[in-house]
């Protein structure tokens, strides 16, 4: 069966509560309505006619987390009501709180302010200190190839950029279930390029190693030795990877997004995400131009994360 097939199929099982704040947008509403028709998960959809932020009893347990969290962006207890009312920051609450398992969000916000709303409410794991994006590609031959970056860190450190890499693979194992292999890309393979981005890379890929000796991982790589068997035998001939990479990590934010941009506009692919990676809880963003199915897949991917944290 398909990827997406056995991905819905396995989050029914799990029947997770998903928090859908952007309520309002009629590819959200079919979305939800989807969810509970195929059994896939529990939609908890905020806004027009659903439940009200404003009116919602757990408003105020909202509002005291947001203020314990952040307290140096409350005025007062009237501020923190008014600041839960969001309904990103009530929807990212709610998953905080365990009223919910994960939230998805992002066709009418930005996923920025998504981000932002799970950074406040949710917060990192202590493990890891950092927190990624990952994009799901979904290519025509059905293979899953996840691009993963820093969020919140322009220029990652090598150790940042490894914890990023492991925060990837622990997510595809619950999502995609299949094992791991990981290539660390830059502009050089093996040594063609130099400098301190090259060695930035290096340095990642040797730190990942020490996290996560088991999984087959490289770098520095470009992006055709780690995906084309063909051409790692002629750049990377001692590659672990074979040409076989499934995890992608970007030096980069920068270049992730372009990545990300460049498969859904002209490379023939399916692009879900991103997933927010390194949360204590799980919660995703969307594309402005995600439509009913894309939510439904994303709902299905975080379905399958809070399997490990609830």
């Amino acid at each position: 069966m398909s990827f997406a097939v056995t991905l819905l199929s396995r989050a029914a099982a799990r029947r997770a509560r998903i928090v859908l704040p952007e309520g309002a947008d009629p590819r959200v509403r079919d979305a939800a309505a989807r969810l509970v028709e195929e059994g896939i998960a529990q939609p908890i959809v905020l806004g027009d006619g659903a439940i009200d932020p404003r009116t919602d009893e757990r408003l105020g347990e909202a509002a005291r987390l947001l203020r314990r969290r952040r307290p140096e962006h409350i005025r007062d207890g009237l501020d923190a009501l008014d600041q839960a009312t969001d309904p990103l920051r009530f929807g990212a609450a709610l998953v905080a709180l365990g009223e919910a398992d994960a939230c998805v969000a992002g066709v009418q916000r930005t996923v920025a302010d998504a981000l932002q709303a799970a950074l406040w409410a949710i917060g990192p794991l202590p493990d890891l200190g950092v927190v990624g994006l990952s994009h799901y590609v979904l290519l025509p031959d059905d293979r899953v190839v996840t691009f993963a970056m820093a969020a919140t860190v322009e220029a990652p450190s090598p150790g940042e950029l490894a914890r990023v890499g492991l925060a990837a693979c622990r997510d595809r194992v619950r999502s995609v279930g299949d094992s791991p292999r990981v290539a660390f890309l830059s502009h050089s393979t093996k040594g063609s390029g130099s400098g301190p981005a090259v060695d930035r890379v290096r340095e990642a890929a040797l730190q990942f190693g020490a996290l996560a000796p088991g999984i087959p991982a490289d770098g520095e790589i470009q992006a055709d030795a780690a995906l084309l068997a063909v051409v790692a035998e002629r750049k990377a001939p001692t590659s672990p990877l074979g040409g076989r990479a499934n995890v992608l990590v970007f030096p980069s934010a920068d270049a992730g997004d372009i990545a990300v941009h460049l498969m859904d506009t002209l490379g023939g692919a399916r692009v879900l995400g991103p997933i927010f990676q390194g949360l204590a809880r799980p919660m995703a963003g969307l594309s402005p131009e995600a439509t009913p199915d894309d939510i439904v897949q994303v709902a299905a991917l975080v379905a399958l994360q809070a399997e490990a944290t609830t």
